[in-house]
C-alpha cells in the first residue's frame, strides 16, 4: 500500500471545517421555530431553509469521516488497543461533559421553558440525581443528559462494532471486503446504491423512531450513521474510490443544491397541512432527502479531495482544536445568549457576537486544556502534547 494513499489531509479539514459548521448551526438554532434548548425572542422561520442547507448531511458527513479515522487507527494499533484507545479518548470526556460541560444547558432550559425559579447550585443537585421533574404535559427533561455530545456514545458504540467486525472477519477478509465495496461503487451506483440504503431506512423507520439521541431506541439514525461509517472504514484505503468521488463533484453539487430547493419548498407547503393531506408526498420526500444528503457528502469530499489535499501547521493545530471547541461550543451558546437577551439586539447582530463570542472562548479554553496535563484528556486530548498530529488516522472524534 502506498504511504502517500493513507495521508488523507483533505478529511482532517473537511473534519475540521464540519465540526465548525455546528458552531454556526447551533448558533441558528437560538433562532429558528425548531426545538431547541432556548429560544430567541425573536425566534422565526427566516433562516431555515439555509439551516436547511446543511441539516440533511452535516452529521452524516462526520460520521463517514470518523469511519475512515477508525479504520486508520485500527490498522495501526490492532483491535485490542484500538478499543482501549477510542473508550478512553471517548468515555472520559463524554462523562466530563455530561456533568461539568453539559448542565448550564438543561438548567436555561428549564428556567425560560418551565419557569424553574432554583439557584443553579439547588439545579446540579436535581441533576445528578436524575430527577425528572422538569415537564411540559408529557414532555419531560431526562437528567442527567449529554445534548450535543450524543455524537461520542454512537462514535463509540460504532467503533466497537468495527473492532469486532475485523475480528470475525479478519484483517485480510476485511479488507478485500472493502476492495469489493470501493469497486462497487462506481458509475451510477456511487450515487444510488448508498442513497437507496439511506432512503430505505428513511422509510422503514422514522415515523415509528424519530430522533431522540436515545442510544438503545434511535433506530433511524443508527440506520443512517451506522452504514455510512462502515462505508468510510471499508473505503478508507482505496485511493480509486476518492478519485471516482473527485470526478462528480460539481454533479453531485448542482443535485445537492436543485434537490435543496425542493426540499424547502414541500416543508412550505405542507407545513400546515395534516398528515393525511400530504400521502404518498411524505414518501417522496423522504427518498429526496435521501440523494440530498448523500449527494452533498459526495460534494463536500469531491472538492475536498481536489483541493485540500495538503498538510500545515494550520491543520495540525485546528486538528487538535477541533474537539475541544465541539465539546464546549454549545454551551457556551446558550450561556452567552442569555447574558446578551437583555441587551435586545437585532438577531443578526446579536448572532454574529454569539459566533465570534463562542469561538473566542473555545479557543481561549483549548490554549489552556492544551497546555495542562491533567486537563487534556477531559477534552479529548492525548496526555502528552506531541508536535505533530497524525492526518485524519489520529482524529480525536
Amino acid at each position: 500500500m502506498n504511504p502517500s494513499q493513507q495521508r488523507l489531509y483533505f478529511l482532517d479539514w473537511i473534519r475540521i471545517a464540519a465540526f465548525f459548521l455546528l458552531v454556526l448551526y447551533h448558533t441558528g438554532m437560538y433562532y429558528v421555530t425548531w426545538d431547541w434548548h432556548v429560544k430567541s425572542p425573536h425566534a422565526s422561520d427566516t433562516i431555515e431553509a439555509l439551516m436547511m442547507l446543511s441539516s440533511p448531511w452535516r452529521m452524516s458527513l462526520l460520521f463517514l469521516v470518523s469511519g475512515v479515522a477508525a479504520a486508520f487507527l485500527l490498522n495501526k494499533a490492532g483491535a485490542g488497543a484500538f478499543v482501549r484507545q477510542r473508550s478512553f479518548r471517548l468515555l472520559v470526556p463524554l462523562l466530563f461533559g455530561m456533568f461539568v460541560i453539559v448542565p448550564p444547558q438543561p438548567y436555561f432550559e428549564v428556567v425560560e421553558k418551565v419557569a424553574y425559579q432554583g439557584s443553579y447550585l439547588d439545579f446540579m443537585k436535581l441533576y445528578v440525581q436524575a430527577y425528572h421533574g422538569f415537564c411540559r404535559g408529557t414532555d419531560c427533561l431526562d437528567l442527567p443528559t449529554w445534548n450535543h455530545l450524543w455524537f461520542l456514545p454512537y462514535l463509540w458504540v460504532y467503533c466497537l462494532l468495527l473492532a469486532a467486525l475485523v475480528a470475525v472477519l479478519g484483517r485480510a477478509r476485511w479488507q478485500q471486503l472493502g476492495t469489493v465495496v470501493a469497486n462497487a461503487l462506481s458509475g451510477w451506483k456511487l450515487v444510488l446504491l448508498p442513497v437507496a440504503v439511506l432512503a430505505i431506512g428513511r422509510l422503514a423507520l422514522l415515523t415509528r423512531y424519530p430522533h431522540t439521541h436515545n442510544l438503545v431506541v434511535d433506530w433511524h439514525n443508527h440506520a443512517t450513521y451506522v452504514p455510512i461509517f462502515l462505508l468510510g472504514a471499508l473505503v478508507a484505503f482505496n485511493a480509486a474510490f476518492w478519485q471516482r468521488v473527485d470526478d462528480i463533484r460539481f454533479a453531485a453539487l448542482g443535485t445537492a443544491l436543485a434537490g435543496w430547493a425542493i426540499l424547502v419548498s414541500y416543508y412550505a407547503i405542507t407545513d400546515h397541512m395534516q398528515p393525511e393531506q400530504i400521502g404518498l408526498w411524505r414518501d417522496a420526500q423522504r427518498v429526496l432527502y435521501a440523494l440530498v444528503q448523500w449527494s452533498a457528502i459526495l460534494a463536500v469530499c469531491g472538492f475536498g479531495h481536489r483541493h485540500l489535499q495538503f498538510d500545515s501547521a494550520k491543520r495540525r493545530y485546528l486538528t487538535q482544536a477541533v474537539f475541544p471547541v465541539y465539546i464546549l461550543h454549545q454551551t457556551l451558546i446558550v450561556v452567552f445568549s442569555q447574558m446578551l437577551k437583555p441587551a435586545n439586539h437585532a438577531p443578526a447582530l446579536e448572532g454574529f457576537m454569539l459566533v465570534v463570542l463562542t469561538l473566542s472562548a473555545s479557543f481561549g479554553i483549548f490554549e489552556v486544556v492544551r497546555r495542562v496535563g491533567v486537563l487534556r484528556p477531559l477534552f479529548g486530548l492525548e496526555y502528552a502534547k506531541r508536535l505533530r498530529a497524525t492526518p485524519v488516522s489520529a482524529a480525536a472524534a
